[in-house]
């Protein structure tokens, strides 16, 4: 018994528990705003399940968590082989009969095997997390031949241009973040840097005439000019900016005699916007500061890893998770389009939760292993 707490000491030393215990507070004011939603009312497709599932993917998370600290990241980033291709052939899936379109989405994006649906995206975001990592620490010395640059391009490039065909450009631009994040955290040269600031604008400028629907580019050019939208497409973030504001400070609480508004996806991509109705501006103001918390602790554990690799999973990570809070939040408080991206560990979504908390599991495992021998198990001192 001595010699089993022994070993759950050194593991919670090792760990980052700041990071995992704030993960766990945002998936627990989660459930409670899925709760309030349910129990109002507020949303046809919220309801006691929603909340279920959201409470069994949190557990499991927590579970992934712990076996990917106790595992070195170096041996699962070797695994490649398996989840790469496993992650690619689920999204492909989605463009055959199993493909899913969720109501109120213009991606087809999911995944119908009778009542069970799974974003493939979001796997194939951690695989690709851990594939670049791997492919840019085995290359950074030499990344800025010519041949490398355009292979680590080609890398990138295959993940963000399968989502967008899916019509998910929300989730291809947070593809574009990791892949950014990572990069640029590399040594790469200056002239790069200045081709990509002048291929930036002539890439948006192609995708806003050949690849962006007309209402893509609608719900852009209301962003810019609120109140010219004649098919009401501002509607959803009308709403959204209406339930913030009924929260005003304190907020009505999880169960308010006034009534809430209700926003069309308020489960989901505008769950904040319910934070702010339920817990007023306090509220929502505490939910930044924990997203912020989480985010600057991945930053500062990837000071902490034992070799580059390990650098930047730490990165990638945060870059994922950064683009998710920024356009979510962007979005409901309209300064940015709808683009369907959920807030981590807040969101209703089971793929979507586990895989933020896969992707913690993997940030914690860089942390407790930057040593030579795994300290859960043995007394070591880190690398110098």
């Amino acid at each position: 018994m001595k010699k089993f707490f022994g070993i759950v000491n050194r593991y919670l030393k090792a760990s980052d528990l700041g990071l995992v215990l704030a993960s766990l507070i945002c998936s627990a004011i989660s459930c409670a705003m899925l709760l309030s939603i349910a129990d109002n009312e507020l949303l046809e497709r919220c309801d006691s399940s929603t909340v279920r599932t959201q409470i069994i993917a949190s557990i499991l998370g927590l579970g992934i968590v712990i076996i990917l600290s106790i595992i070195d990241y170096n041996k699962l980033v070797k695994l490649w082989w398996i989840y790469a291709p496993v992650a690619l052939g689920l999204v492909g899936l989605t463009f055959t009969s199993l493909g899913y379109r969720r109501g109120g989405a213009d991606d087809q994006a999911w995944i119908a095997i009778g009542n069970f649906y799974l974003q493939p995206s979001e796997l194939l975001k951690l695989a690709f997390i851990l594939t670049f990592s791997m492919h840019l620490s085995k290359v950074e010395e030499s990344m800025n031949e010519i041949k490398h640059m355009l292979l680590l391009c080609f890398h990138a490039a295959v993940p963000i241009l399968l989502i967008a065909k899916q019509g998910d450009y929300g989730t291809a631009i947070v593809f574009v973040i990791i892949f950014l994040a990572e990069i640029l955290s590399a040594k790469i040269a200056v002239r790069y840097i200045i081709a990509a600031m002048v291929a930036i604008p002539v890439t948006c400028l192609l995708a806003w005439n050949f690849l962006l629907s007309d209402m893509h580019r609608q719900r852009i050019l209301v962003i810019m000019h609120p109140g010219t939208d004649p098919e009401d497409l501002e509607y959803q973030q009308d709403l959204g900016i209406s339930a913030l504001a009924n929260g005003q400070i304190f907020g009505a609480g999880l169960h308010s005699e006034n009534g809430y508004v209700s926003v069309p996806e308020m489960h989901n991509d505008f769950i904040y916007a319910h934070v702010g109705q339920a817990w007023g501006f306090i509220g929502a103001l505490l939910i930044l500061l924990f997203l912020t918390y989480i985010c600057i602790k991945v930053l500062t554990d990837s000071l902490y890893t034992k070799n580059h690799q390990g650098k930047l999973i730490c990165i990638g990570t945060f870059g994922m998770i950064f683009s998710h809070c920024f356009m979510n939040i962007g979005m409901v408080l309209k300064v940015m389009p709808v683009i369907g991206i959920p807030l981590p560990f807040l969101s209703a979504g089971g793929t979507a939760v586990v895989c933020m908390y896969t992707a913690i599991g993997l940030v914690n495992s860089t942390r407790c292993h930057n040593v030579r021998k795994y300290r859960m198990f043995y007394d070591a001192e880190p690398d110098r």
